[in-house]
């Protein structure tokens, strides 16, 4: 039996499996990934520095370029892919319950994935956030003033510097995310992990979490991880081509 056959029996046995995701299911979306030989910041290491949260509260001009890199970030236009699909099936025919994902793209929900049972790590690029009164709106809001020549828009509550409603270097996750994210991963008999190279922390430590409560461990990327030694199944297949393949009636091409 093949390791796609394989995964795609342990899901058609289970009720309870999790989905981990991170960059690499989005660049079939067209959404690069951040430090791969196209990522955005191989490619523009100054924005870098605006996902450091020290550098982008303290430097008005860090901010000011942050805002007009948001009005071209490919986010706002990416379309879900035929992985983000399959996973969402994969839920709707009740082998996955919960995805916790490390992108910021709101891509998982786009797909059809519940959004209730989509646990964003890093946050979501679709807020803005006041990073004095926690004040939260629409993006595409705030946006709307930078086009219209704010060049820093402050908080429209208390006049607070406004970031994305994600999780820049120096800030911590939020707690109840990471909680929850800790528990439905030490809790399930099955995990896949799609597109992460699992170096980033916390996230990755959901990996051995999972394993220790017993999870068998499937992960799919182009490139080796930290924890391919771990793994039940490893596939470097392109994700496009895997994830589908994983669903009951796959139908080889």
């Amino acid at each position: 039996m093949t390791d796609i056959k394989r995964v795609r029996e342990w899901l058609r046995i289970t009720d309870n499996a999790v989905v981990l995701s991170g960059a690499g299911i989005s660049t079939d979306s067209g959404i690069a990934d951040f430090r791969g030989p196209n990522g955005i910041w191989t490619k523009d290491p100054a924005a870098e520095k605006a996902a450091h949260i020290d550098h982008y509260m303290s430097d008005p001009k860090v901010r000011e370029r942050a805002w007009q890199n948001r009005l071209n970030a490919p986010f706002f236009a990416a379309q879900p892919n035929d992985a983000h699909r399959a996973v969402a099936e994969l839920q709707l025919l009740g082998s996955v319950s919960w995805v916790v994902t490390q992108n910021i793209d709101g891509l998982h929900q786009a797909g059809g994935s519940p959004p209730e049972t989509v646990l964003e790590l890093h946050g979501t690029v679709w807020r803005t956030r006041c990073m004095n009164c926690d004040d939260q709106r629409p993006m595409d809001e705030t946006l709307d003033r930078v086009r219209a020549d704010e060049a820093d828009p402050p908080c429209l509550v208390c006049g607070g510097i406004l970031k994305s409603a994600t999780i820049s270097f120096g800030q911590s996750l939020d707690p109840d995310v990471l909680d929850r994210a800790a528990q439905v991963c030490g809790n399930t008999p099955l995990l896949i992990v799609i597109g992460s190279t699992l170096g980033v922390y916390p996230a990755a430590g959901l990996v051995p979490l999972a394993v220790r409560g017993g999870a068998t461990l499937v992960i799919v990327n182009d490139m080796a991880t930290d924890y391919d030694e771990l793994a039940d199944v490893l596939v470097r297949e392109p994700i496009g081509d895997v994830v589908p393949a994983f669903m009951p009636n796959y139908q080889s091409p």
